[in-house]
Formats: C-alpha cells, structure tokens, sequence
C-alpha cells in the first residue's frame, strides 16, 4: 500500500438529504487536488466500525472519515480493533451531515471542506487522547468500547435515542430535531445513580450525567483531549422553567454556570448503578442489556490525529 494513499470511509448514513451531492463536490475537489485515495461506503449503522478495521488491516497510513460523531466513533473503535497499525498512522475527519461536535472542537465547519481537505492534505497531526469505556455483555465477557467526544447516561443519551428513532419516522434527521426539543421541554425523567469520580463517591438523583474527553455537546465546555483528564458534569432534575434557562446556558456555551450542574475533572469514573438510564458514547447508543458497573477512563496520547 502507498504511503501516501488515503483510506476514504464515505458514511452515508449521517442523516442530511445533501450529503451525496456534497460527498460527490468533495471527491471532485480531492480530485483536483491529486489526492490518491480509495474510499469505501458504509451500508449503515455498525458498517463503518468493519469498514475501517479492513482498512487499518490493508496497511492504509491516513483514514479519513467523512462522517458526523456517530460515524467516527465507529471508525475509531474499528481502527482499535486492528492489530498491525504503522507507527505513524492518522486519523482525519471530513465532517459530513448533522452533529459535528469533535470537528467544531478543532474549528472544523461543516461548510468548508476545501479547507479541511487542505488540511489533511498538510497531516499535521496532534497526538490527542481516547477515551474508554469497559463493561460486561450478557455472557459476562469484557466489552471495550472507545471514545473521542463524550459518554452520556441518562437525558443526553435519551435524545440521541429519539432524535435516531425519529430520523427513521420522518426520512430527515433535521425534521427530527422537532420531536426532540418537545422531549427536552417536557422529559425530565431523573435516576438514582451512584457513580465513583476518582475518589469522591456520587449518589444522587440525576438527570443526565456527560462524561468528557472533548466539548460533550456543550455540556463539558472546558474539556479538551490531551490532558490526560475527564470532565464530568452531573446535572440534577430542574423545574421545567430552569431546564429553559439550561439550555439557554448551553447554547451560550456557559453550561457550568447552570446551579443545576456540579462539575468534576478526574482520570477515572466507575459507574456502580446507572439507575436503568440509557447510555450513549459520541451519538451511539449502548444497547447491552446490563451496562453497569461500567468503568470510564482516559488512555493518554493514544492516537494520531490530522488537526
């Protein structure tokens, strides 16, 4: 395999009716500019994750996914499947429909993709943590499942739940957004969890717990994935006024200022009860019958990235 020969994951699945004809604008512009390439399409969900093990397997030094979180948190858990990664393999992001967070992390728009391709096309790169999650299947069997953005137990995993159920309903990820700012008004379901964040010891009454390595779709706003730390935000059940005043606060990226968050940075969170809450890493949800107790930690300057 060339050296400099990248290994394309096209995610078709991201939920934008455009992204075909803008899949086909990037190749012409990858084209353009002489990138050898080979690109292979997902057939949906859980394609991507074998899609890029094969690749990894093949000897490719660059993959890029042109994807959202969903799609390149499968990539990176099928690139950790592989064996026989070079010494200096990469991974580079052409964010591609909706829910981009790690991409707006590193100042990468959905709109611009001549610049990023540039971008890749320079491979600097920046050695960035992973995050991991550790739990056991039905069979009691050890499951590792890797992460680059957030984990989210409890509302935040909830909606991904809906926004996805609805995106299957509706035929449009975007319409879908509807049925979910109704959920985020009206559902404020609250579980008793005990969660162990380093040393301190959490029962409670919660919402929604995020946990993360990157911006968590605001809710960690000052985490950032080469410090060798989490950042964890425990949000209790507000009244239906404040939840308003939350998301105001999301929006604004000042989260922490929410009374109803209570912050923590730490290496390491066990979570001993998750009080049957659903829980979703980088948009994809867990669907293991039991997921606790569940071990999350960070794994230090373990990937390449193209920044």
């Amino acid at each position: 395999m060339e050296k400099n020969r990248w290994g394309i994951i096209y995610g078709s699945h991201v939920g934008l009716a455009t992204s075909p004809k803008r899949w086909m604008a990037i190749r012409n512009y990858m084209e353009k500019r002489a990138v050898q390439y080979d690109f292979v399409q997902s057939e949906g969900s859980g394609s991507v994750e074998r899609l890029a093990k094969m690749l990894c397997d093949n000897n490719y030094h660059t993959i890029v996914v042109v994807g959202n979180d969903s799609a390149l948190n499968e990539a990176l858990n099928g690139i950790f499947k592989s064996e026989q990664l070079p010494e200096d393999f990469a991974l580079g992001l052409i964010p591609n429909g909706i829910g981009n967070d790690f991409a707006r992390f590193w100042g990468v728009g959905v709109d611009d993709y001549k610049h990023t391709v540039d971008r890749i096309i320079e491979r600097r790169t920046r050695v960035i943590d992973v995050g991991l999650c550790v739990y056991t299947d039905e069979d009691n069997v050890p499951v590792k499942r890797y992460f680059l953005n957030c984990v989210n137990i409890g509302l935040g995993a909830r909606l991904i739940d809906i926004t996805s159920k609805a995106t299957r309903l509706m035929g449009s990820r975007r319409l879908s957004i509807i049925p979910v700012a109704i959920a985020n008004v009206f559902e404020r379901k609250s579980f008793n969890v005990h969660i162990k964040a380093d040393t301190e010891d959490i029962q409670h009454e919660v919402m929604s717990i995020c946990i993360g390595n990157s911006l968590g779709y605001g809710q960690t706003p000052n985490s950032v994935p080469y410090n060798f730390m989490l950042d964890v935000s425990v949000i209790t059940r507000p009244k239906w006024w404040q939840l308003l005043e939350g998301f105001w606060l999301l929006g604004k990226g000042k989260f922490l200022n929410y009374k109803n968050v209570h912050p923590y940075r730490v290496q390491r969170v066990e979570v001993m009860d998750a009080g049957k809450a659903k829980v979703s890493l980088d948009g994809c949800i867990l669907d293991a019958k039991n997921l606790t107790p569940m071990r999350v930690e960070i794994i230090p300057e373990a990937l390449n990235y193209i920044v």
